[in-house]
C-alpha cells in the first residue's frame, strides 16, 4: 500500500501537471469505485483543480467550487501518467482523470476491488474521511508518546494504526523500528524513555528519507514503480538478506497478505518471533533463537 512517502511522492508529480488546470472529464471505468452519489461526478467537470492535500494515505485533490476528489488507492491501486484522451484498455484500469495537457489513470491490480473514490463538498466533509492520526512531522516527543500509548499496543500495531499516526503501513514501520533498533512486538506501556526517543527520531528521519528520496525522483519522472519493497531498504521485503547494520539475516513474521521483517540481533536480542503459522504446527519446535534455528538448518 502506498505510504507517506509514496504518497508525497505523487503529490509532487501531480503538483506541476494538474494544479491550474481543468478537468476535462472523468472517465469511470469501474462503477464500484466511487463511494459517494452526491454531488455528481459530472460537477468537477471543467472546473479547475487549485490545490493538493494529503489526509494519512490518501490523495485530496480540490476543485474550485469547493469540491474534493479524494483517492485512496489501498494496497494494489497505482496512478500514472499517460498522454490526453489516453485509451484505457485492461481489467487494471478502473478511471480515468482528463486535463488539457494529460490523462492520469487509475489502475488497480487483482481481482479484488479495494480502491476508492469519494467526491465531497466542503471542508467538513473532507474532513470526515481523516482517521485522526497525529502528522508526525507537527508533533513533538510528548505528543508522539501520548498518542501510542493511550493503548497497551505492540509498535508495530501502533504504528500502523491510522488513528494513531498518519500516513505509516507495513513497509515503513518496518524500517523505522530498525533503524531504532526496538522489537516490532515490544507493547508500548514497557518503553523506556530513551526508547521513546529513539523511536520518535527514527520514524521522523525515515520518513523525510525516503520522502526526499521519492520526491526527487518524481522531479524527473513521473512515479510508475510505487510499491512496498524499494532498493535500499534496511529490512522490509529482505527476508535472508543480511542486516546493513549487523549482517545477521532478515527474519519475518507472516499473516494473512503482510509480513514484518526485522534483524533478531539489532532488534529481538537475537530471540526469533513465532511465525503465527508455522508455530501453530510446530509448537514447542519453534526455534526460539538464532543458534537454534542455524542448528536447524545443519539437520
Amino acid at each position: 500500500m502506498p505510504e507517506l512517502p509514496d504518497i508525497v511522492a505523487y503529490l509532487h508529480a501531480l503538483e506541476s501537471r494538474i494544479v491550474g488546470k481543468p478537468i476535462l472529464q472523468v472517465r469511470l471505468i469501474s462503477p464500484f469505485l466511487l463511494r459517494t452519489a452526491d454531488p455528481l461526478l459530472t460537477e468537477v467537470r471543467d472546473r479547475t483543480v487549485h490545490e493538493l492535500r494529503r489526509i494519512g494515505k490518501r490523495i485530496v485533490i480540490g476543485v474550485e467550487g469547493d469540491l474534493w476528489l479524494v483517492l485512496h488507492l489501498m494496497i494494489a491501486g497505482r496512478l500514472h501518467w499517460r498522454p490526453p484522451g489516453a485509451k484505457l484498455a485492461g481489467r487494471q484500469n478502473l478511471a480515468a482523470f482528463d486535463f488539457p495537457n494529460g490523462s492520469l489513470i487509475l489502475t488497480e491490480a487483482g481481482a479484488k476491488r479495494r480502491a476508492s473514490l469519494h467526491l465531497l463538498r466542503g471542508v467538513e466533509a473532507l474532513r470526515s474521511l481523516d482517521p485522526g492520526g497525529i502528522d508526525i512531522f507537527a508533533s513533538h516527543l510528548d505528543s508522539f508518546r501520548d498518542a501510542l500509548s493511550v493503548e497497551n499496543r505492540t509498535l508495530k500495531r501502533a504504528l500502523t494504526d491510522p488513528r494513531i499516526v498518519s500516513g505509516i503501513g507495513n513497509a515503513y514501520s518496518d524500517e523505522i523500528l530498525h533503524a531504532a533498533q526496538l522489537s516490532p512486538i515490544a507493547l508500548t506501556h514497557k518503553l523506556k524513555p530513551e526508547e521513546w526517543q529513539r523511536l520518535f527520531t527514527a520514524t521522523r528521519d525515515i520518513l523525510k528519507l525516503w520522502a526526499d528520496r521519492l520526491r526527487s525522483d518524481a522531479e524527473r519522472a513521473f512515479p510508475e514503480k510505487v510499491g512496498a519493497f524499494r532498493e535500499g531498504m534496511a529490512v522490509h521485503g529482505r527476508y535472508g538478506k543480511p542486516c546493513p547494520r549487523c549482517g545477521e539475516k532478515v527474519q519475518r513474521i507472516r499473516y494473512a497478505d503482510n509480513e514484518t521483517n526485522y534483524c533478531p540481533r539489532c532488534q529481538t536480542g537475537g530471540r526469533l518471533l513465532a511465525d503465527r503459522s508455522l508455530s501453530r504446527l510446530l509448537r514447542s519446535d519453534w526455534p526460539r533463537t538464532l543458534d537454534e534455528l542455524e542448528a536447524l538448518k545443519r539437520l
